[in-house]
């Protein structure tokens, strides 16, 4: 499997320039990113506990700064609340303490806050208190799909994006002196010097991984042009692949949150160096390339097969 962005997440974000590239990260967003467990109390510490919540979902709170850090739910089935002694700091469906690290001689907590749902990673709330001032808070959110994950340096938090093919974004830092900044430019680039007879979809988590092979990223950079992103989007929440008859692979998936609504396909043909792409978009017009009437009948029967389970 092609390697992951996030294993080096540390040292690259200690490595940002103005303008820098970086391999894309193996996992789907929100594979990767997942809500942590109750963190420790002790504020200096940068770890996490591996205690999870209670039953009922309560989390205890977490003495900060001379205060406590609280998350209750006034309302049954409604938003869990953020607060700071009786203050509200955030709210939303999902929110859950991360952990409490040290940034220069600043105690900073961490919470992840999220809609929840299918493949779309929470927001990070940041939260601190400067010196003879009051609590604050700074939310990082990229895309209106959670944030990327935080990599703790002494000095700053950074924060490098999940990429999807065609995609450029901005990695971003946060000190409590600077507040949040860019570092730099990250791009999805795959891997160099793979081919065809490089292609095992049996290591994919989702097809989209079969972007990180330069042959299929080249010949999909033909085929969809600056539609990519939108189009490995529609795939993102989706499994592993099936074969046809004739030896290609594919799969269906859909956009987060909008599942029915914006709906993808992706077929590959490693024997054939061919690729299949259908999507139906929020005006349910459904587009493909190249055109259907030009693909084999076992790939045009998948897709057949995918759209109607879709409906």
């Amino acid at each position: 499997m092609a390697r992951s962005l996030l294993a080096g997440v540390c040292g690259l974000a200690l490595l940002l320039v103005p303008s820098v590239s970086a391999f894309a990260q193996t996992q789907t967003p929100a594979a990767a990113q997942k809500p942590a467990d109750q963190p420790a109390t002790d504020q200096g510490s940068s770890s996490t506990s591996d205690a999870a919540p209670a039953d009922d979902d309560k989390q205890a709170p977490i003495a900060f700064e001379g205060g406590q850090l609280t998350i209750t739910q006034p309302e049954q089935d409604g938003e869990k609340v953020l607060a700071y002694d009786g203050k509200p700091l955030a709210s939303n469906y999902d929110v859950f303490f991360d952990k409490v690290v040290k940034i220069g001689d600043v105690n900073v907590a961490l919470v992840d806050v999220g809609d929840g749902g299918n493949q779309c990673g929470p927001a990070k709330v940041i939260v601190w208190k400067p010196k003879d001032g009051e609590i604050k808070t700074t939310t990082v959110e990229q895309d209106e799909c959670g944030a990327p994950p935080a990599a703790i340096s002494d000095s700053a938090i950074y924060f490098v994006p999940y990429l999807l093919p065609g995609d450029q974004k901005p990695a971003l830092q946060w000190s409590p002196t600077s507040g949040l900044t860019t570092s730099g430019n990250l791009a999805y680039t795959p891997e160099p010097g793979t081919d065809w007879k490089d292609i095992d979809p049996s290591t994919y988590d989702n097809i989209i991984d079969a972007f990180h092979n330069e042959a299929v990223y080249k010949e999909a950079e033909k085929l969809l042009g600056k539609d990519m992103p939108d189009m490995a989007t529609s795939l993102l929440v989706g499994g592993g692949t099936e074969k046809t008859a004739s030896g290609a692979f594919y799969a269906s998936g859909c956009v987060p949150h909008d599942c029915g609504g914006n709906d993808g396909f992706m077929a590959v043909d490693p024997a054939r160096h061919k690729l299949y792409f259908a999507r139906r978009g929020d005006n349910g017009e459904p587009q493909a390339w190249p055109p259907t009437a030009t693909w084999p009948a076992d790939v045009k029967e998948a897709l057949d097969k995918a759209v109607g389970s879709a409906n």
